[in-house]
């Protein structure tokens, strides 16, 4: 089971400038984290932070793959995932979310990055995903196909037409 404690960060124990941290992420955090849709992975993420007083700009860079199912074939397959996101994080007095600004607690002091690197790598999936051509499951493939040839009705294009079509087939000609 993943630590998600490492991705807590103590803002108030940074230094000012820029500190680097690294999170190695795998099964074990997807796991963790109970995450809906990915939850399987080998990602990087490379968290940058340059801070003021009670003013924190983070860029998080996250690379590598994640798996997911295929659209067509339901077999699983590798996503692969390059990600740059940027996250603007203040002190006050109660902890808020607005777009890219988040506001953190000044007596807690500490930020939970682990939601957002998820959602950074989940928005960076395709909507769509397939394997790429000739690589999807051939069982499956072939059940689909035939599915689909019975759904069209095989070719049977050239019956009666409904009558409550026919007067705008007239309008094409």
């Amino acid at each position: 089971m993943s630590n998600l404690e490492q991705f807590k960060i103590d803002l108030k124990s940074l230094p000012c400038g820029t500190s680097v941290i690294a999170f190695d992420l795998d099964d074990a955090y997807f796991e963790a984290l109970d995450a809906p849709v990915v939850r399987n992975g080998r990602l990087h993420c490379t968290l940058t932070i340059h801070s003021a007083e009670d003013f924190f700009d983070m860029d998080f860079h996250t690379e590598g793959s994640v798996v997911v199912p295929c659209d067509l074939c339901l077999d699983d397959m590798d996503q692969t995932i390059l990600t740059d996101n940027h996250l603007v994080a203040k002190f006050g007095e109660d902890f808020s979310e607005d777009d890219d600004l988040v506001t953190v607690d000044e007596n807690e002091g500490i930020l939970d990055v682990a939601w957002y690197i998820y959602e950074f790598i989940e928005l960076n999936i395709p909507l769509r995903h397939v394997h790429a051509p000739g690589k999807c499951n051939p069982a499956m493939m072939k059940i689909l196909d035939e599915h689909s040839a019975a759904r069209s009705g095989d070719g049977d294009s050239e019956g009666p037409v409904d009558s409550r079509w026919e007067a705008l087939l007239k309008l094409k000609d």
